[in-house]
């Protein structure tokens, strides 16, 4: 009878083996999951601007077609022209179904809406150093002295920072938006 307790007692110290090893490479595999999850959190929190919800990118005829209001002013995505305005400094303001596409290409826009040369001057020497991908230029009526803005990210200033500018440029400029 001790002989027939034996397979039964080595069964049974297996099959507690198998269920500790099981238990053990579940919590590892949840751990592994959680840090993953933390640190891609960590990394896009990080990106500069605020994100905005994505509102599609429908192109319309005409800048005084009828569409929905963008969520963010300036705009970040939504209803737009089917073409860009060239890249570098613009003295004019864009209209916002302009900026749009720019920023669906991988754009990002950097704004003013002050009467203030010398802080233009140093944003001028930033935009310039991008041939392609980032566009200076007015923007009146808006509640803050400087905007950047990208595709679904923006940031709103009044005290102008060169580093905080090149920071946002870098993070979006080159980004293509369009669906696939």
């Amino acid at each position: 009878m001790a002989q027939s307790k034996r397979p039964a007692v080595k069964r049974s110290v297996r099959r507690a083996r198998r269920r500790q090893a099981w238990v053990i490479g579940s919590t590892v595999g949840v751990v592994a999951v959680a840090l993953v999850g933390y640190f891609a959190y960590q990394v896009s929190s990080g990106q500069p601007g605020v994100k905005m919800p994505d509102q599609g990118n429908l192109h319309i005829q005409t800048e005084t077609t009828p569409h929905e209001p963008y969520n963010s002013d300036p705009p970040t995505s939504g209803p737009h022209m089917p073409s860009i305005k060239p890249w570098g400094i613009h003295t004019a303001p864009i209209p916002k179904e302009w900026q749009v596409h720019n920023l669906e290409d991988g754009g990002v826009l950097v704004q003013y809406n002050c009467d203030c040369p010398a802080e233009v001057e140093r944003l001028k020497a930033i935009v310039q150093r991008h041939d392609r991908h980032v566009i200076l230029a007015p923007y009146p009526g808006m509640k803050t002295r400087f905007a950047l803005t990208a595709w679904t990210r923006i940031e709103q200033f009044d005290d102008l920072d060169e580093k905080r500018v090149e920071r946002f440029i870098d993070a979006y400029r080159g980004i293509d938006h369009h669906k696939r």
